[in-house]
């Protein structure tokens, strides 16, 4: 009885737990597209600066900055070239938290070359249990398989013991 009262206790547990990535996803989007719009916002800076000065795109203009003999020019090319990276990783994460599934969003969340963004997403976060179908489902699908796959230690120890007992009764 206290086994099965403590096994639902866990998988409560777990269930809450697992609920929390759904609500993490959402943050995480908002920070995504707060970084996005500004990072875009300086690229279309960048291209109107290109334009205005008669280079065929940034890209152009980048190259022939880098071969420019002030350092700091130079300098601020990388920054550009860095920034039109971003930007286009940035497009990218855009992709997949407007179109992709709650899996794919995990999976983009926890890589580890962006895990600061997930480090300052975490420390506005408040928990909190999704609205949305696809939030639960996830919820409760992660959770049965979180707790499915913690429980078969105890399922196979339970056996081996039952085989034992039976094993010394004969």
């Amino acid at each position: 009885m206290i086994a099965r009262l403590f096994d639902k206790l866990i998988f409560g547990f777990i269930l809450v737990i697992a609920l929390q990535l759904p609500q993490l996803a959402e943050h995480y989007q908002q920070f995504l597209a707060g970084l996005y719009t500004s990072t875009q916002w300086q690229v279309e800076g960048y291209e109107a600066t290109a334009k205005e000065h008669h280079y065929e795109d940034v890209d152009d203009m980048i190259a022939r900055h880098l071969q420019n003999e002030e350092p700091n020019v130079r300098s601020d090319a990388l920054q550009k070239r860095q920034t039109l990276l971003l930007y286009k990783e940035l497009q990218h994460g855009m992709e997949i938290f407007e179109h992709g599934n709650l899996f794919e969003k995990t999976a983009y969340m926890f890589n580890s070359t962006r895990f600061d963004y997930l480090e300052k997403t975490i420390t506005h976060f408040t928990p909190g249990i999704p609205l949305t179908a696809s939030g639960i489902g996830f919820g409760v699908l992660v959770a049965l398989v979180v707790h499915y796959l913690g429980s078969i230690p105890f399922f196979l120890w339970a056996r081996r013991r039952k085989r034992l007992k039976l094993s010394q009764s004969y």
